[in-house]
């Protein structure tokens, strides 16, 4: 069975899947607009040196997200 947790605790270099968002709806609109869309695959690509943000690759863009903002995005590890 694949792991489910939240996008806050990709580590670097691995690939998920996408599967809800918990936020309110004003932030999980942003967060669709941005590409975090379920079924959508998402690579945490780098760490900032005090380690919040977070860099994702996403629907082609690279994405900086706060680790509170990638805590309300489910995922399942590939």
């Amino acid at each position: 069975m694949e792991d489910v947790t939240t996008l806050d605790r990709l580590a670097v270099g691995r690939r998920a899947a996408v599967t809800g968002l918990s936020a309110p709806e004003r932030e999980r609109r942003r967060l669709l607009e941005l590409g975090f869309v379920p079924g959508g695959v998402v690579k945490a690509v780098q760490e900032s040196p005090w380690g919040d943000p977070v860099a994702y690759a996403v629907c082609g863009a690279v994405i900086a997200l706060r680790r509170s903002d990638a805590r309300q995005i489910s995922i399942q590890l590939n």
